[in-house]
């Protein structure tokens, strides 16, 4: 192809953009508290900030002037837009020796389907006074989510993100899980991935599906109380130590007490909630070079005596070991900053290790991998559902919880449509009930919500599960009763004292003969492993076999009838 037709392309596709009616949305001129991965809520609104302005006179400076740099934070939201544009300043230089361009001032987009499946949207980019990232030939079929992550060295002096006037473009409000919060140094600031989504841990936010707090600090983590200070104001799920690289001038006694003075100080506000001591991920020249590998060697030993002294007086401390890092030798820039590759298996780690310690394991078999999903974004918001869930169970916490999917949602008690309101207002509501049904779930998606709070932070009586009859369509059977296995011995580690129900799958049009044989499979493990089963089936069946159409609206779910005739099965305690 020619240069001259090139070019002309190139300005068709300009003019084209620049033609279009845009709408822009500017996060700091939200009234939604928007951004993502950050602690201190409100006192901070919506700037780009790490710390407070109120911590300015207590951490050095130059811990103060990393914190205004975005590392870790995102943005997230819905569209439908066929494009996409981000346009923004930064205060400092665009790029470091080591690091470019788009690692240290860039931004970086990622989508999530219907089904939770994650994708990279991959820009075109240009720095000048304004940086502008453009992402074409989005799919318009269905409405996304988008996550959008901010520079890592850099500080973000105004930024708008721009679709078509026709899109729809809906912020998401910051999340509500309890955090993961690192306190590092350069490596978990993200030094030096070649994009933001590639630093360490946001990887390690996609994996989890969690929000992840970066407070790392180029050079400057050094486990010092006054960030602690701060760092002990944030309600998190877990905290890791990770600052061992930037304490190399120390003696090990020296880093021992660091070590152990600052896990102490985290405990005078969270007493029982988990803390990583993570080793000193290594040099990648460390076996050519005997002093280096010193320097880290001396540093495990140090974390290694300061967990040894507080292991047995703190069931909650856990340690992540240079072993379990394992960075190859191809994993950095310069040996010492992971590429991203390093980032992926520093990432793994983490993972590896923070599964165990919120009991969130993932199996084999799709049912057994917790997972988003917005199916039907139209008419029902899958995430914002599961968001005032954990706001109603802080404000007040149920009795009893009835989990599942549109049939136990649209039952009554927690959406404008209910097919059997009245029956679950004289029945359910009395029992003090609570409706954790979603529409459109499959067992994965329990199990995300499982993992993700819907039954942290409270102790029900009772816990009835009904899940599995969207599966029917994607899964085999057997995948369906080990997926069940798996959901309900995440439900029992959240609940261990509740009594646990498992309702048999409702009976539906044209799938009768499958439902009765799978609910066979399903009490048997069920029973065996020591829950309680009811199966609903023979309330909705004539004498052949089918379905009483008379019970349904569509085949699938009851109608005030067909809830009439269950409610004193599944009620029943």
């Amino acid at each position: 192809m020619k240069k001259t037709h090139i070019i002309l392309i190139f300005l068709f596709f300009y003019v084209t953009i620049q033609a279009q009616s845009w709408k822009w949305f500017d996060p700091r001129q939200s009234d939604i508290y928007c951004i993502q991965q950050r602690g201190w809520g409100d006192e901070m609104k919506n700037g780009y900030n790490r710390l407070p302005d109120r911590a300015m006179s207590d951490v050095r400076g130059p811990v103060w002037g990393l914190s205004r740099n975005s590392t870790g934070l995102s943005i997230h939201f819905y569209s439908n837009a066929p494009t996409v544009r981000i346009r923004y300043t930064v205060a400092g230089g665009y790029s470091m020796p080591h690091m470019p361009s788009t690692g240290v001032s860039g931004v970086d987009l990622y989508s999530i389907d219907r089904n939770g499946e994650w994708a990279y949207n991959g820009p075109n980019y240009r720095f000048g006074d304004t940086i502008e990232y453009t992402y074409d030939g989005l799919d318009t079929a269905i409405e996304k989510e988008y996550r959008l992550y901010l520079p890592l060295y850099n500080t973000v002096t105004w930024m708008e993100i721009g679709v078509p006037e026709t899109a729809v473009f809906k912020i998401v409000p910051v999340r509500r899980e309890k955090p993961i919060v690192v306190y590092g140094t350069s490596i978990a600031q993200g030094g030096c991935a070649s994009r933001p989504g590639n630093a360490w841990t946001n990887i390690l936010s996609r994996r989890l599906d969690w929000p992840v707090i970066n407070l790392g600090f180029s050079g400057n983590g050094k486990l010092e109380p006054e960030v602690l200070k701060y760092i002990n104001e944030i309600d998190a799920a877990v905290y890791i130590l990770d600052c061992y690289p930037n304490l190399s001038a120390n003696t090990v006694e020296e880093n021992t007490r660091l070590t152990v003075e600052a896990v102490r100080q985290l405990r005078l506000q969270h007493r029982t909630v988990p803390i990583v001591i993570a080793e000193h991920a290594g040099y990648s020249h460390g076996k050519a070079r005997k002093a280096t590998k010193e320097i880290y060697e001396a540093a495990h030993l140090a974390s290694k005596k300061a967990y040894e002294q507080l292991k047995g007086q703190d069931a909650n401390l856990y340690y992540l070991t240079f072993d379990e890092i394992a960075q190859p030798m191809d994993g950095t820039v310069d040996g010492v900053h992971p590429n991203d590759y390093g980032m992926v298996i520093v990432a793994n780690a983490h993972e590896k290790k923070l599964r165990e310690i919120m009991n969130m394991p993932i199996g084999e078999k799709a049912t057994m991998i917790p997972v988003t999903q917005r199916r039907e974004p139209g008419t029902y918001g899958w995430g914002e559902r599961h968001q005032d869930i954990l706001k109603q169970n802080s404000v007040q916490a149920p009795e009893r919880v009835i989990i599942g999917n549109s049939i136990t949602h649209y039952w009554g008690g927690a959406h404008q449509r209910q097919n059997g309101k009245s029956s679950w207002e004289s029945n359910m509501a009395p029992a003090g009930f609570r409706n954790l049904g979603c529409g459109w779930d499959y067992i994965q998606n329990v199990l995300w919500r499982v993992y993700h709070g819907e039954l942290d932070g409270y102790q029900a009586r009772q816990v009835i599960l009904n899940i599995g009859t969207n599966n029917l369509h994607a899964d085999t059977d057997d995948d369906i009763v080990e997926g069940l296995q798996f959901l309900l011995s995440a439900i029992r580690l959240r609940q261990p004292t509740a009594r646990i129900k498992v309702v048999g799958i409702y009976p539906r049009r044209d799938m009768e003969k499958r439902i009765a044989g799978l609910n066979k499979k399903i009490k048997k493990r069920a029973v065996a492993d020591g829950y309680e089963f009811c199966d609903v089936s023979k309330a909705f069946l004539l004498k052949n076999g089918k379905i009483d159409e008379s019970l349904f609206l569509d085949g699938l779910h009851p109608n005030e009838k067909g809830y009439d005739r269950i409610v004193g099965e599944i009620n029943k305690y």
